[in-house]
């Protein structure tokens, strides 16, 4: 199977080094136990690493992070380092320990058919669309070296457009000043190590702000940076121009050293090759994409948190002919686990009940273990239907108010 992966990459005139021998697409997806039962060699002087410029024909989110993990699991970078660029269509990326509902608006994303993705690494949260410039450094782990690949890139934005960049403290890339036009992540293993980032040339900005809207929660959530394009700072900056000058500054560079090699090193590389992450050049990728879609791996993973709001009751929906000291609030609290409601309370206002509102605990206790999302709406004013004797199939004005409320909670920021 591997051979044949072999031949297809050689046919296309994209060569892969050390990719390890197979027996399953199964074995693949499990880990790469070949890979990291091998006996640790010493790693080779810095000029026999040869580098490569993989540009992956993807612009499917989940695809080109199963294409990063399948490389790391079954790679060898010892003497072959692979820097990676790929673009996406709109999408929302969370790191690995993230909270989607912290960190974006999901109800929109859904609205909007934007794709939400959790990667392996970690970091904070960040927007992809076509005006984005992914980029992926693969190393061995000895020889990963964040410092020196955002060095990398800052080298190729002066060289190719004269856009000085900084590199702050949190190893994000600055523009004048304070403008953030990149973040960081990272992913470390035993023998192979990844370090990506992103970097913002043309994307849609009102889209971006509004795909990571923040809703109220008990979490911590990601501290947001003032960001820009770099078309802002450089018109002549192009997603497709950014790739070629990064690509050029990648292979005039020694493996290790951050010295210009010029035209010389560059001849010594394996140049630029284009790399289509199917199944038939990469066998079990399908099996790693399908696990990174899937609901429970991006939500499911999501750390247990809890959501709090109070909704003023209106008056009409109140008992007539009374007088309340205090506003009257209905009140949800929802505590949520691996994506899943595990708790729900819910405290009523006096004047709903006297209004006749009771909200019995069989209602509620009908959202516990229904997923964080519409489901759960669902589920309530299914249950406020089905407890009725008259078989009367409306929901009436303060069931109507109460299922609105949670509306709200499950589906607004």
């Amino acid at each position: 199977m591997a051979q044949t992966m072999m031949k297809k990459i050689a046919s296309s005139a994209c060569v892969v080094i050390g990719i390890t021998r197979r027996t399953s697409s199964r074995s693949l997806v499990t880990g790469s136990k070949a890979l990291t039962a091998k006996k640790e060699q010493e790693l080779p002087a810095e000029r026999e690493v040869t580098k490569s410029v993989f540009m992956s024909q993807s612009t499917d989110i989940y695809t080109n992070l199963a294409l990063e993990d399948w490389m790391y699991r079954n790679m060898d970078f010892s003497k072959h380092h692979v820097m990676m660029v790929w673009r996406n269509e709109p999408c929302v990326v969370i790191g690995r320990h993230q909270n989607p509902w912290l960190e974006s608006n999901v109800p929109l994303l859904t609205e909007k058919d934007i794709a939400l993705a959790r990667r392996n690494s970690g970091g904070g949260t960040v927007y992809h669309d076509r005006g984005n410039l992914n980029v992926t450094f693969f190393t061995p782990r000895e020889r990963y070296d964040r410092k020196y690949n955002l060095e990398l890139i800052k080298r190729a934005l002066f060289r190719g457009f004269g856009v000085k960049a900084v590199i702050n403290e949190r190893q994000d890339i600055i523009v004048r000043d304070k403008y953030k036009v990149s973040g960081t992540a990272a992913k470390l293993g035993r023998l192979s190590a990844y370090h990506h980032c992103t970097l913002l040339v043309d994307a849609n900005k009102t889209d971006l702000s509004k795909a990571l809207a923040k809703r109220e929660t008990n979490a911590t959530a990601s501290t947001p940076s003032p960001v820009a394009n770099l078309t802002e700072v450089n018109n002549r900056v192009t997603v497709d121009a950014l790739q070629t000058a990064l690509g050029y500054e990648y292979m005039r560079t020694p493996a290790v050293t951050l010295q210009d090699g010029g035209q010389d090193m560059i001849s010594k590389q394996r140049g630029f090759q284009f790399v289509n992450p199917s199944e038939d050049w990469f066998p079990g990728l399908s099996e790693i994409r399908n696990e990174l879609q899937s609901w429970d791996w991006c939500y499911g993973r999501t750390p247990v948190f809890t959501v709090s709001r109070s909704f003023p009751v209106p008056e009409e929906l109140l008992a007539p002919s009374k007088l309340y000291s205090a506003t009257q609030e209905l009140s949800i609290n929802m505590k949520v686990e691996k994506g899943l409601i595990s708790d729900v309370t819910l405290n009523i206002a006096p004047g709903l009940i006297e209004s006749g509102f009771h909200g019995e605990a069989s209602v509620i206790t009908h959202l516990i273990g229904k997923r964080f999302t519409s489901e759960a709406l669902a589920a309530l004013q299914d249950a406020m239907l089905t407890r009725r004797d008259s078989g009367e199939r409306k929901l009436d004005d303060r069931e109507q108010f109460v299922a609105k409320c949670f509306d709200q909670v499950v589906n607004t920021v």
